[in-house]
């Protein structure tokens, strides 16, 4: 989310008036994360935002970096009838590329904060910049498409949804005459066997398929049998190796199902949230970045590790002692449903062990 707040400290900060019901000004979102936690440098330089991320994933060297990317790229006035709208000034571009993501899945619910032409101009600036896009588009048809990374082993495909119990519109769907997301109506046996034949049409041998949902509430750990299903109908039916979910503000229980990682809840990598009150027993500020690493040939999990990262001063910031140890318990207790938990490294990061 490198809206509202965030965008404040780029070099290019969008118009700060909101239509919030309680703060109407963006630079308000900066002064609290001051508050919490000291000054924050304005303008910021373009690789200001990622931190510590930066030298974590030159270490890691992964084949494909991929970012939900819950903010439109736009300096369109279209503003959407609804409660909360993030932008983020296109000229701002760099400090995404600064991390230098494969893909942007566009699938979620403040895409369209500033209407079809935001998101026209969003997937505009992001495809000049080299980033490939998932799960939004100009019609049904690129919304639907998934974004393909080649790499020297075979490709990753990457397809992007969003379902309605995240809080999307269903006028934001993507049809054959308008843009939009590519949104799921129900979780059911129907949908999974309709991306089946998507991906059974596009899958070659070595290639690896990942299903990247927006999907639930904001907050809570618990995970509803329908995505449950869904999940596990998406491995058996689609021939997806990971299905990565998000929408919750806060990193949830992890599962591997048939030897597929199931990630029902990301959280959010980065935010403006520093310095608001009201679900702080979820401990939104802290996360993970995410690296499997998966078989080349038949897409099973050979390892997961966790980075454990802590955002303040609106960037990603490696977490502490305390925190990783909060954040490892908080995997252990959620996993104990999935037969899922934790171990420690020497480097401080964790590893997924399942059973």
């Amino acid at each position: 989310m490198t809206g509202r707040g965030i965008d404040q400290i780029l070099p290019h900060p969008s118009d700060p008036t909101l239509h919030e019901s309680w703060v109407l000004d963006a630079r308000d979102y900066v002064t609290l994360a001051e508050r919490t936690g000291g000054p924050i440098p304005r303008p910021v330089e373009p690789r200001y935002l990622w931190g510590d991320a930066l030298a974590e994933l030159e270490r890691a060297a992964p084949d494909v970096r991929v970012l939900p990317l819950e903010t439109a790229l736009t300096t369109s006035e279209d503003r959407e009838e609804k409660g909360i709208h993030y932008r983020m000034h296109p000229a701002n571009v760099a400090s995404l590329t600064a991390i230098r993501p494969d893909v942007c899945v566009l699938a979620n619910n403040h895409v369209l904060d500033w209407g079809r032409r935001g998101l026209n101009e969003t997937l505009d600036v992001l495809h000049a910049a080299g980033i490939r896009t998932a799960g939004a588009g100009r019609d049904a048809t690129e919304a639907q498409a998934p974004a393909i990374v080649e790499r020297p082993r075979g490709r990753v495909l990457v397809f992007g949804f969003a379902h309605l119990s995240s809080g999307i519109p269903p006028s934001w769907a993507a049809t054959a005459e308008r843009g939009g997301v590519n949104l799921l109506h129900r979780l059911s046996e129907d949908d999974a066997v309709s991306l089946a034949r998507r991906v059974r049409s596009l899958k070659g041998p070595g290639d690896i398929v990942l299903a990247s949902i927006h999907w639930g509430g904001n907050w809570g750990y618990d995970v509803p049998n329908e995505q449950r299903r869904f999940a596990h109908a998406l491995i058996d039916r689609a021939a997806v190796d990971l299905v990565h979910g998000h929408s919750s503000h806060h990193a949830k229980g992890v599962e591997i199902y048939r030897d597929r990682l199931v990630l029902y809840g990301c959280g959010d990598f980065l935010n403006d949230y520093e310095g608001i009150s009201g679900y702080e027993d979820y401990r939104s500020e802290l996360g993970f970045m995410y690296l499997p690493r998966l078989d080349g040939t038949s897409g099973r999990l050979r390892e997961l590790r966790l980075v454990p990262t802590r955002i303040r001063n609106l960037r990603v910031n490696r977490a502490d002692e305390e925190d990783t140890r909060w954040l490892s318990a908080m995997l252990n207790r959620e996993g104990r449903a999935f037969g899922t938990g934790v171990e420690r490294l020497a480097d401080g990061t964790l590893r997924l062990a399942w059973r």
